[in-house]
Order: structure tokens, then C-alpha cells, then sequence
């Protein structure tokens, strides 16, 4: 069968595991398929959206490689449940098999396939916590932190957890809760909208910075907030910054984001950037070495997206010119995708990295201080300024106010002992280096 021969077309261009837990839930509707349209029916709303919206392209235009033709691809429920929406008996049937609202989550995303590390241990906790007991223990919650660090993953993870124990959930990004507002007013219709935001049992909202200088969504979400909060009903809100720091909102908003919990993301530690992306390849089904997974971790920087995004279209090179993933073919696929690199490296330029990456104060690095933290942070810093800079061991012991030119001698000893004997602090060397030498997007 045709549509059969366009589904294996697709099992070669993505992994087993997708194909295995979307895909091949899939059955082809013959009766009511023609040229232009393209039915297949899956058996839950959640792997039905899913579908629709990931793969629906990409399978109109492997029939179009088959028969010269592009239809159409629509997703259905199984034995046409949409279509008995006008039967009562029929809708309570449904919703028995489907309690939840009509709201888009991504499947994938769930609490189990959350990496935790330090850097999102509290927000984890916190998502897992209202997930199992909404409106009771922290409401709202507001979750921040820099782009592709997980904060959507894990507001998805809350939705997927509440729809599967029969919640109603709401979950929309700022834009799409802007859009449907302007749109509701426009046509006098904001009952409907009430209805759909005012009387779920969970609202996730992501993106909220972008409410800034919205005055008259501002005020349409702080009455929809006011509404869901004194019914005790859970909302969770997601943002790159914390209330405080978004401009352009009003101080009655800033003020009740901060009512429950505000939970950060921080940028992820190597350690947990290279457990996501092993898990990543578990999930998939996506065969990479060690190696190849350090390197990714040390040179794609800190957002998981752009990572997992890399490790995809790596895999796709790989499948389709059926070669095995090695360092130097990561390489070579990767190139275009590590950012880069500066040609001039100062010691400022190196401190401001350490400063960060090790939260030490730059001042400390160079002082004479002798706590752990800052006697390490101070050797990584005079072995990669007399790695990455052309300064002179008597210029670099002035510089971190150090006695002479064998003080430098000696920690340039014990950084490359420890390098030597420990791969994880090896690869925290090289992650620190290559932070230094990317070039910061202005």
C-alpha cells in the first residue's frame, strides 16, 4: 500500500524510538483519503497533535516523492471521534478516554525525560511538586531562566503529568494567549475565551516577558490570574527573567508572579550538559560514543536546545550517508554549527569567563586569597591566559598578584597534573576555553 511505502520512507529519516511511539501508531484511512487529502488515525489526542504538527510536512512531501502529487495530511482520532463531538453521550464517552482540554503538549516531554543537575534541581522539584499536588503547595509558580535551558520542558512535563491524572489544562505561550484574546474581542466573543482560560485546573503560560507594555492583555490576564488564584486553581508561568526585571509590567502583575515561588534555571554544568545528551540519544535511539558526546558538550555551549538540535541533524547526516558516528565525522557535520572564534584573547576577556562560569569575583581571582574555590579558579585562570595569550610567566605572576615567575610555574604543574589524572576536569578546561574564544552575538 502507498501510504504504508511513504510511513517506511519516513522510518529512514527519523530515529527507532520516534518511529516506534508515533509512527507506527498510525492507521491509514483509505474510505475517506483521495489525491488532495491524506487521513491517518491515531489513538490519542496527544500522539494526534504531535503528529500533526511535526510530521504532517514532512509526510505530504514524501507522497509527493511517490506520486508527483503533495495532498494534504489530516490526523484524526481513531474511529472518528471528532465526529460524534455532537453527540452528548458520545462527548462524555470521550471525554472518559480524554479528559483534558484541547491543548497542544509536546508528548516528549515529561518529567522522566528532564535531566536534573544543580543547575535546575530546585525548579525540577518545584514543577514535579505542583504537578502532584496543584493549587496546594506553590501557587503560582513562576519559573525563569536563559533560552533552551528546559523551562518549557518542564512546564510540558507539568501538563502532560496533570492531563494523564484527568486535569483540565490550559497551556499557551504569551503570544498565542495575546492573539486569542485580541482575536475574541475583535468579534465580541470574550465569554469564549473566559471560558477557556478562567476554568481550567491548571494554566501554563511561557514567555510571560513578552507581556511587557501589552497594557490591555495586561490587565485582561491580571483579572484571568485574580480569577484562577482565588479559585485555587494552579498556574505556572515561565519567562527569561525574573518578575522584577521585566520592564514594561505593571507592578499589581510583577507583585502576584512572586506570590508563590520563582524558581531559576541556571546555565547547565558540564556534567549535566552531557547526561542530557546522552539521554537525548537513549530517547531517540541515536548511537554516540563518549567521545562524541563530550565533544558536543564542550563546544555547543550552554543552550540544550541548539544541543539536541545538533545531536538531530547530526544523526540525519549520519543515517542518510550511512556512516558511523565518529569524533572526526561529528567534526566535520558540526563545523558550521560551533560558533566563532575570537582571533584576540585578553586576560580581562578570561577572567570575565571564570568569573562566571565558577562564580568566584574577579577581584578574587586575582587577589592572594587562599579558599579552595579561589586557588582553583586562580590556576585555571594563569593556564589559560598562558594558553590562550601570549603573556609572559613574569607578566601573568604581576597580573594575579602573585610572588614571581616560579608561583606561575608551579600551578602551571599541578593544572596539568590534574588534567593528566582526571578526564571531567579536562573536559571543565576545555568547556572554559571555548567559552572564552566564542564570540559574543552583540
Amino acid at each position: 500500500m502507498l501510504a504504508d511505502n511513504v510511513l517506511e520512507l519516513l522510518k529512514n529519516e527519523i530515529s527507532e524510538q520516534e518511529y516506534q511511539r508515533y509512527i507506527k501508531q498510525l492507521s491509514f484511512d483509505e474510505k475517506n483519503s483521495h489525491s488532495d487529502q491524506k487521513i491517518f488515525n491515531a489513538p490519542n489526542i496527544l500522539i494526534k497533535n504531535w503528529i500533526q504538527t511535526k510530521y504532517s510536512e514532512k509526510i505530504s512531501h514524501l507522497f509527493e516523492v511517490k506520486t508527483g502529487k503533495k495532498p494534504n495530511i489530516k490526523i484524526t482520532l481513531k474511529n472518528d471521534i471528532l465526529k460524534t463531538k455532537q453527540n452528548k453521550k458520545s462527548i462524555n464517552k470521550i471525554d472518559l478516554e480524554i479528559p483534558t482540554s484541547n491543548t497542544i503538549l509536546n508528548p516528549s516531554y515529561t518529567f522522566e525525560s528532564f535531566v536534573v543537575g544543580s543547575s535546575n534541581q530546585y525548579a525540577y522539584s518545584v514543577a514535579k511538586s505542583v504537578a502532584k499536588k496543584p493549587g496546594v503547595v506553590y501557587n503560582p509558580v513562576f519559573i525563569y531562566g536563559p533560552t533552551g535551558l528546559g523551562k518549557t520542558h518542564l512546564i510540558h512535563a507539568i501538563g502532560n503529568f496533570s492531563q494523564a491524572n484527568g486535569k483540565n489544562v490550559i497551556y499557551a505561550t504569551i503570544e498565542q494567549f495575546m492573539n486569542d484574546f485580541t482575536y475574541n474581542l475583535k468579534n465580541q466573543t470574550m465569554d469564549r475565551f473566559r471560558d477557556k482560560y478562567r476554568k481550567c485546573d491548571i494554566l501554563l503560560i511561557d514567555d510571560t516577558q513578552f507581556l511587557s507594555n501589552k497594557i490591555q492583555t495586561q490587565e485582561e490576564f491580571f483579572h484571568t490570574f485574580n480569577e484562577l488564584h482565588s479559585a485555587g486553581k494552579q498556574i505556572v508561568l515561565t519567562s527569561d527573567k525574573p518578575p522584577k526585571m521585566i520592564n514594561g509590567l505593571e507592578e499589581r502583575l510583577k507583585s502576584r508572579f512572586e506570590w508563590g515561588t520563582v524558581a531559576d534555571i541556571g546555565l547547565p554544568e558540564l556534567e549535566t550538559k552531557i547526561a542530557i545528551i546522552k539521554k537525548k540519544c537513549e530517547l531517540d535511539g541515536i548511537d554516540l560514543n563518549n567521545e562524541v558526546a563530550n565533544y558536543i558538550a564542550v563546544n555547543m555551549g550552554d543552550n540544550i536546545r541548539e544541543i539536541e538540535g545538533a545531536i538531530i541533524n547530526l544523526n540525519a547526516y549520519a543515517t542518510l550517508m550511512r556512516q558511523e558516528i565518529t569524533i572526526d565525522f561529528a567534526k566535520n557535520v558540526m563545523k558550521a554549527q560551533i560558533k566563532e572564534k575570537k582571533n584576540h584573547i585578553t586576560l580581562e576577556d578570561i577572567i570575565k569567563v571564570i568569573s562566571r562560569e565558577l562564580n568566584i569575583k574577579p577581584s578574587e581571582i586575582k587577589s592572594k586569597k587562599r579558599n579552595k574555590n579561589i586557588v582553583e579558579a586562580r590556576r585555571i585562570g594563569i593556564y589559560l591566559a598562558r594558553t590562550l595569550t601570549p603573556n609572559s610567566m613574569p607578566q601573568l605572576a604581576s597580573f594575579f598578584s602573585m610572588k614571581d615567575h616560579t608561583a606561575v610555574s608551579h600551578n602551571m604543574k599541578k593544572i596539568n597534573q590534574l588534567i593528566e589524572e582526571n578526564e571531567s576536569f579536562k573536559l571543565r578546561i576545555e568547556e572554559l576555553k571555548n567559552k572564552i574564544l566564542i564570540k559574543e552575538v552583540k
